[in-house]
C-alpha cells in the first residue's frame, strides 16, 4: 500500500473521495499520442535533414547560439500538417536559397520543448503547424496555420521560398541534398 502511494504521489495521482485527479504536472507530463503513432510524422522531416528538438534546453541550445539562419517546423498529428505544411518545407527545400539549420518541435508530443520554441516567436498566438525562420536568433518570418490550412502545398511552398531568397544565403542546409 506504501509503494502505491508513492507512485500515486510520484505521477500526481489524488484518488481522494474515490474521484481520480491527475495534477497538472502530471497532466503536462503525459503526451497526447503514443510515440509510435507520431514516428512516421516526425521522420517525414528527419528523413530529408530536420533535427528534431525534443526538451526546452535543446531549443533554447539552438536558437540562441546559431548564427544564421533556423527554420522551426512546429509538427502537429493535424491533417493541415499531413497534406500541406510537410509537403510544402519539403518542396520548398529544393530551392537554391535554404535555412542554414533545419529543425522541428512537435506540438501535443514534445510540450514543453513547442512551449520554448513559440516563445521565439513574438506577436505571433500559438499555432500548428506553424513554420518560422530565425535570423541570427530573431524571428524575420512567420507562417501560421490560417495561412497553411486549406492551400496547396506548392502555394505554401512559394510563400516559403519567397523567405528564403530574402533571409537565407544559398548555401545548403545541413542534411539536405
Amino acid at each position: 500500500m506504501q509503494e502505491r502511494r508513492r507512485r500515486d504521489v510520484l505521477l500526481g495521482i489524488d484518488l481522494g473521495r474515490g474521484e481520480l485527479r491527475l495534477s497538472a504536472e502530471a497532466i503536462r507530463r503525459i503526451s497526447m499520442y503514443p510515440d509510435e503513432f507520431v514516428q512516421p510524422m516526425r521522420q517525414e522531416l528527419t528523413n530529408i535533414g530536420f533535427q528534431e528538438l525534443r526538451t526546452p534546453a535543446e531549443v533554447d541550445a539552438v536558437l540562441t547560439k546559431t548564427n544564421g539562419t533556423v527554420l522551426v517546423v512546429v509538427n502537429s498529428i493535424c491533417g493541415c500538417a499531413a497534406g500541406r505544411a510537410r509537403p510544402a518545407v519539403a518542396i520548398a527545400l529544393q530551392n537554391e536559397s535554404r535555412p542554414e539549420v533545419l529543425t522541428t518541435v512537435f506540438a501535443g508530443q514534445d510540450i514543453d520543448a513547442t512551449t520554448k520554441a513559440r516563445s521565439y516567436f513574438t506577436g505571433y498566438p500559438p499555432s500548428s503547424p506553424s513554420i518560422a525562420l530565425l535570423r541570427d536568433g530573431k524571428l524575420v518570418y512567420m507562417l501560421e496555420r490560417k495561412e497553411i490550412e486549406g492551400r496547396d502545398p506548392y502555394a505554401i511552398a512559394e510563400d516559403l521560398t519567397t523567405a528564403f531568397d530574402r533571409f537565407c544565403s544559398t548555401t545548403r542546409a545541413a542534411g539536405t541534398n
